[in-house]
């Protein structure tokens, strides 16, 4: 039998070569593999660790991996866990610069995220229905993950609904005894900032610019992608928004965590040591906050009005996820061969249990088919 140090190494290095998809999808495919084939975790403790991961800042399917790590393997488990997810990423966003700034352009892939879109709405909606099951349990959890869900829609701030959520199944749940809320997760350190003017580039300015964002960032890409403009765009001036774009594209149609674009600014800045600087800035804050969240994770679940809290960011989570998948699959499934290979995926997932990455990888197949017939 495998020692758990490296079934943890070999599962997440596994996942940073294959997770396509962004972070609801990075989740599903963690639910599939540490949940339904490893019995690592329950449904109810992996949805604590997605809650967890919620409360803090950093990209959340990192976090996932990280704390995953932690769990089985120890202090160990949880650097093997997060490099092997971030780094197959890293490198492959490090290759890809080293053609941008060599050729000036990206290199034309749309036929990989073609065919792997569509499976991965089928992958997150399987981790959709699966997680629902355990997170709405009773009608207040349903009621507030819907509301979330439709609110979402209205564009209201992702933050809010999920701490809102949080809050207001802790309040009903503790009505006769309202506590002020203790910040266990809250760990801001916005005071990492920079001087607000435009300087020359070095590399300790992009070190602590990328450490500031991931210690401070709740939210998604897009969220991110304010950040990064903001920084390097607006204030630095170090930046074109076409540098931008690109940067957020590379990052998306690269496996693992979006925030390896990080990567590709540190490369175009400052060559290969800007790109190791610019991607453990963003990434080291990640580690810090699971290492000092994780043991409260008991603690909270055993309190009666933090177990409350959680219970409601859980459900708020979900309800942000769902509403993520629709607006994937409006933009994924967008023809007869999309809500195919869509189909198909999800049938084979929920009757036969295939593994996703094969599913990924069949995707990707079936995108480069599909091109020469279209």
């Amino acid at each position: 039998m495998m020692p758990p140090l490296a079934e943890v190494a070999l599962l997440f290095l596994k996942l940073g070569f294959t997770a396509f998809g962004g972070p609801a999808a990075h989740i599903g495919i963690m639910h599939d593999e540490v949940v339904k084939r490893r019995k690592w975790l329950t449904d109810e403790g992996f949805l604590d660790l997605l809650g967890a991961t919620n409360l803090i800042p950093g990209p959340n399917s990192t976090e996932m991996a990280i704390h995953i790590g932690y769990l089985r393997a120890g202090l160990p488990g949880l650097i093997a866990a997060g490099l092997g997810f971030v780094l197959p990423a890293a490198l492959i966003v490090l290759g890809l610069s080293w053609l941008y700034v060599r050729f000036g352009a990206m290199p034309q892939v749309e036929w990989l995220m073609y065919g792997v879109k569509p499976v991965v709405i089928a992958i997150i909606s399987q981790a959709l229905w699966n997680l629902g099951n355990k997170a709405f349990k009773n009608r207040l959890l349903g009621i507030v993950g819907v509301t979330v869900f439709i609110l979402y829609f209205f564009k209201a701030n992702e933050i809010v609904l999920l701490f809102a959520g949080g809050l207001v199944v802790m309040l009903i749940a503790k009505w006769r005894h309202l506590t002020k809320p203790s910040p266990l997760f809250l760990f801001p350190l916005g005071g990492i900032g920079l001087a607000q003017f435009t300087i020359p580039f070095s590399l300790p300015i992009l070190f602590l610019t990328f450490l500031k964002i991931g210690s401070v960032l709740y939210g998604s890409g897009y969220v991110l992608l304010a950040f990064l403009r903001n920084d390097f765009v607006l204030r630095l001036g170090w930046l074109t928004d076409r540098q931008l774009l690109d940067a957020i594209a590379i990052g998306q149609i690269t496996p693992g965590p979006l925030f390896t674009s990080a990567t590709f600014i540190g490369y175009i800045l400052g060559g290969t040591p800007g790109a190791l600087l610019a991607t453990l800035g963003i990434f080291l804050p990640s580690f810090i906050f699971v290492l000092m969240s994780n043991p409260l994770i008991p603690k909270i679940r055993n309190s009666v009005w933090a177990g409350s809290l959680l219970d409601g960011v859980n459900a708020s989570s979900l309800g942000l996820m769902a509403g993520v998948t629709c607006q994937l699959a409006f933009s994924s499934l967008t023809d007869f061969y999309t809500a195919f290979i869509g189909t198909v995926s999800l049938v084979l997932l929920l009757r036969y249990k295939i593994n996703s990455t094969w599913l990924i990888a069949g995707g990707a197949l079936a995108g480069y088919l599909i091109q020469f017939i279209r």
